[in-house]
């Protein structure tokens, strides 16, 4: 199938939204009066990691798998550190695709156990992403199975958009939206949809300091490439991607950047303001509201609680902070 960027639209966004009706239900929106009191704002929590697989991804994985199963397509081969492999995985059996998933070693067991759960063969292979997805160009001629990017793939995108769809029927007045930044999947379905339907729309996006990729693109203009070594496996990405970059490339308000400190107290804030489970790129919008809370003051702000998968190693490090019985941060 042709990656054609004409196609990501908000009549395709849409038309995700009517499919998605007869396998997902909208995730909540949810306010929490500490963190209004925290940050000064009106804070508004997507929380994606209600959805089935813990994330936002199933969203595009399901519009994905629908259209190439029309278009003929029998298997799927990826790569992933766990969110976007469980998504095509499941979302693969749900059609009845045979579906490969390349992960780095020593990934996220909790994540690596969900993908063989939803029936996936699972390659373990690599130290990082970029790694993983070097073996997965190997195997792709070899075993014949359509190639899905987790990033250049405009019905992932179209599919991830109808989040935001319904964030927007909920908030029309929305000032900010915050969203987390790995492959950049959820940042090019923001900016093509919200951004498309409310120009005005302050868009921020977050990344760990130890995995600038999109930072620096975005900071430098064109896609670059840096080190990636943070624990939150959902923006654990050591380059920026076309298709996605070309979106937020000129679109974004603003970027910040978390410590991996910053990342583990995001994930305890969420367990005490939310009593959610949340890994360290889906508690990431939070951190980042709390550390720019001055600029925020008196808006109405959508944060993604893009994900719920942590270990249970990240856990143990996160629950042990302060901030986790205070509920505040310096």
């Amino acid at each position: 199938m042709k990656r054609n960027t004409d196609n990501i639209s908000l009549a395709n966004s849409f038309a995700a939204r009517e499919l998605l009706k007869k396998y997902l239900t909208p995730t909540p929106l949810r306010q929490y009066q500490s963190l209004d009191r925290l940050v000064g704002a009106k804070l508004f929590i997507k929380h994606e990691n209600h959805n089935p697989t813990g994330t936002f991804k199933i969203r595009g994985g399901i519009n994905l798998m629908h259209q190439l199963r029309a278009a003929g397509v029998k298997g799927v081969i990826t790569y992933s550190t766990g969110n976007h492999g469980t998504s095509v995985a499941t979302s693969a059996r749900l059609f009845g695709l045979q579906a490969i998933i390349v992960v780095p070693e020593n990934s996220n067991p909790l994540k690596v156990m969900s993908i063989k759960d939803a029936g996936a063969e699972i390659i373990e292979y690599g130290k990082d992403f970029e790694e993983a997805g070097r073996k997965v160009a190997e195997l792709v001629e070899e075993r014949g199975l359509y190639f899905v990017h987790p990033a250049n793939e405009i019905h992932l995108i179209n599919g991830v958009a109808t989040e935001f769809l319904e964030i927007l029927e909920m908030v029309p007045d929305l000032d900010t939206m915050i969203i987390p930044i790995g492959a950049g999947s959820e940042a090019a379905a923001a900016l093509s949809s919200i951004k498309r339907i409310r120009p005005e729309l302050e868009i921020i996006a977050v990344q760990a300091a130890a995995a600038p990729a999109a930072y620096q693109s975005w900071k430098h203009q064109e896609i670059q490439t840096a080190e990636n070594t943070t624990f939150a496996g959902g923006i654990a990405t050591g380059t920026a991607y076309e298709v996605p970059f070309s979106l937020y490339k000129n679109n974004l308000t603003d970027f910040i950047l978390l410590t991996e400190q910053e990342l583990y107290e995001g994930i305890a804030l969420a367990a005490h303001h939310t009593r959610n489970q949340a890994e360290g790129a889906g508690a990431s919008c939070l951190r980042a509201a709390i550390k720019i809370r001055e600029r925020l003051k008196d808006k109405k702000v959508a944060l993604q609680m893009s994900g719920g998968n942590a270990s249970a190693a990240e856990l143990k490090e996160a629950m042990q902070l302060p901030c986790l019985i205070s509920g505040v941060v310096d």
